[in-house]
């Protein structure tokens, strides 16, 4: 903790907060006279001992236009070590909604969440005659928060502080304005700003100065860009998730779409180059570079955690038939050569938290440069990796797997492991016999003082499911019955591990077992519609915890609750609170914490498609809703980037 003078915690900034942790100073002597028998003595100031959040009731149909927006009515208590106690009531600040123009920091304007294509010119919604305007996002996703040494930006009047925010796809087109859902789901490459902020240095406020959309052409564009991390070195890294099937591709329309989009030509496109982690460095002036790295699977990546070693990065896999991978980099602070693992879990895992849980061993799949693997990603095909077909061949140099929520039989090419390992990964974990029998493993994040590290599953059916058509008896994962409300897995971490063939596994922060932390609950719909116990977690999708306030804060993807809700979870006390409700039909995305920006500490949060209406779920609510969500996010075009802060005039800098 830093040292300091003032009492408490400053957070969330927006409002005038306390520092976190000011260490508590000695009594000082005045140096009057040179004596110090008789000057006065300054008592200590009292430090940080522990924060605890008040929960807020779920907003209903009473007050509607709570439903219907960003709603926050929650607090944050904070104890010091003199016993006093603060209390701030929280709120949430925009950045922007997307569809706003905004400062691009050059003396004009972008749109925020705009689609660029290959050659970073708009990308045009055409669908209704007369009408035509630039695609723009309704789902915004990973953000971070980052500092960068020598940052210097025009009109930041405070101190700048760089927030990197991507954008997973849009919803609808112009022409589906009307109805819910749409067809232009994972048909434009998804952009990634850099946004430079003013970090307002008596308040703590964060205020957009520029929006920075960085080229993507170097790394042949984004594909369907989800939940983000932090490296610890300062970097942002992305996500690609639901990698193109290569097998399939000649019928795939949508990646067809997105071919068209990015390159204006349906067939150029190669499905090996998507399904990889991106990493966004931040410059001084606010711009943003880009690379990707073809060495560390490619699955359906979500949200990776590398942990404090700087190499290891543990990372969930959204998908059905899913497994939990690990990474770990040849060098420090350098993802780009390394060794992939795949997890093999013994038998244990359960829904009940009260459970023991279940061993984890290691599988190592291959290690490989990603400039390697890039090279393969140019002049392989799909069929020159391996053989896949979907019915049995009658032949035992076939493998039976499961894949993708089914059944597949696989057959590597000679010489082939790398390739396969690499750009083949699911079906090539199954092969050599990971547990891959997950549905969407999402969010991923670390409690380096506990070495814990937790990662999130939406839910809890098909594959993980005993006797499912996509269960796999040998993968070890069977659960009775379907948890649709999903769980968060805890995994104690380690060192000194081997992989099954017995290769030391040089780090010192794998998984060795998991278990349960805490479950959501199925229910028969209630009165509003919920289907979830709307006072327990519903579809965790991203994670994020932080070390000075002992919490795992948890964003929902919830089919389940009408409103989606993010929740602070104390490691220590036990206790889950809701902290924010998301506008009906959104989901609750770009959850990250920066402990310290300046003596600051922060939690942004977005969320995608307002009033994206499910005929079951929002039955009693949509009548009421629609037209209001439609009033506030442009027509239901839009979304929200922003952050948690304190209540304006709950506190005053100085005034403790």
């Amino acid at each position: 903790m830093q040292p300091g003078r003032r009492k408490a915690l400053k957070f969330l900034a927006g409002a005038p907060l306390l520092p976190l942790g000011a260490a508590s100073t000695a009594g000082l002597l005045s140096a009057c006279g040179g004596s110090s028998s008789s000057a006065p003595v300054v008592a200590p100031a009292a430090s940080f001992v522990s924060a605890a959040f008040a929960a807020m009731a779920a907003p209903d149909l009473s007050t509607p236009a709570k439903m219907a927006t960003t709603t926050v009515a929650s607090a944050l208590n904070v104890t010091l070590s003199d016993n006093s106690t603060v209390s701030y009531k929280l709120s949430y600040q925009p950045f922007f909604t997307t569809g706003d123009l905004v400062d691009d920091g050059k003396g004009g304007k972008i749109l925020a969440g705009g689609y660029f294509d290959i050659n970073n010119k708009p990308i045009m919604d055409k669908s209704v005659a007369g009408k035509e305007r630039q695609f723009f996002s309704d789902s915004p996703d990973g953000t971070s928060l980052i500092t960068v040494a020598n940052a210097n930006v025009a009109g930041v009047k405070g101190k700048p502080v760089f927030a990197v925010v991507q954008f997973e796809y849009t919803t609808r087109n112009q022409a589906e304005a009307g109805i819910d859902g749409g067809s232009t789901y994972g048909t434009l490459p998804s952009p990634i700003a850099v946004l430079t902020l003013d970090q307002d240095q008596s308040t703590g406020k964060l205020s957009l100065v520029k929006y920075h959309n960085v080229d993507t052409s170097s790394v042949k564009g984004l594909w369907i860009t989800c939940g983000a991390s932090l490296s610890p070195w300062g970097t942002h890294l992305s996500s690609e998730e639901y990698e193109p099937d290569a097998f399939t591709i000649a019928s795939n329309t949508m990646f067809a779409a997105y071919s068209t989009n990015l390159y204006g030509d349906a067939s150029k496109a190669n499905p090996y180059h998507y399904g990889h982690l991106p990493e966004v460095t931040v410059n001084p002036d606010g711009t943003g570079s880009i690379k990707k790295h073809y060495c560390m699977g490619r699955i359906s990546h979500e949200l990776i955690q590398v942990m404090p070693d700087n190499r290891t990065a543990l990372m969930g896999d959204d998908a059905t038939n899913g497994g939990l991978f690990a990474f770990v980099a040849d060098k420090e602070k350098d993802l780009s050569s390394g060794t992939l693992y795949v997890a093999k879990f013994d038998a244990g895992l359960s829904t009940d938290p009260a459970a023991a849980g279940a061993k984890v061993n290691w599988i190592k799949l291959g290690s490989a440069t990603s400039a390697e693997i890039e090279t393969l990603a140019n002049t392989l095909k799909p069929t020159d990796i391996m053989t896949v077909s979907t019915t049995d061949p009658k032949d035992t140099s076939f493998t039976k797997i499961y894949f993708n929520n089914g059944v597949q039989w696989v057959k590597l090419k000679p010489g082939m492991e790398k390739a396969a390992a690499f750009l083949e990964t699911h079906r090539y974990a199954a092969l050599v016999g990971g547990s891959m029998a997950f549905t969407k493993m999402e969010g991923t994040t670390v409690n380096i003082k506990d070495k814990i590290a937790y990662s999130a599953l939406q839910n809890v059916q098909n594959s993980m499911v005993t006797n499912d058509k996509a269960w796999d008896p040998n993968a070890n994962i069977s659960i009775p019955v379907r948890l649709k409300a999903g769980m968060v897995l805890a995994h104690t971490l380690t060192g000194g591990l081997k992989d099954t063939a017995g290769g030391a596994i040089n780090s010192e922060w794998m998984p060795a077992s998991s278990k349960t932390l805490l479950a959501g609950e199925d229910i028969a719909a209630d009165a509003l519609g919920n289907l979830a116990n709307a006072d327990k977690i519903a579809n965790p999708d991203n994670l994020k915890f932080s070390e000075k306030l002992r919490t795992l804060f948890i964003g929902e993807d919830s089919g389940q609750h009408v409103n989606n809700f993010v929740w602070a979870y104390n490691v220590d006390t036990k206790t889950l609170s809701r902290l924010v409700s998301m506008p009906a039909g959104a989901e609750a995305t770009g959850l990250s914490v920066a402990d310290d920006i300046n003596g600051w500490t922060y939690i942004t949060s977005n969320f995608q498609h307002p009033g994206d209406w499910d005929s079951t779920l929002h039955a009693k609510v949509k009548a009421t809703l629609d037209p209001l969500v439609r009033a506030n996010y442009k027509d239901r075009f839009a979304a929200a980037v922003g952050y948690l802060t304190a209540d304006a005039t709950s506190v005053k800098l100085g005034k403790v």
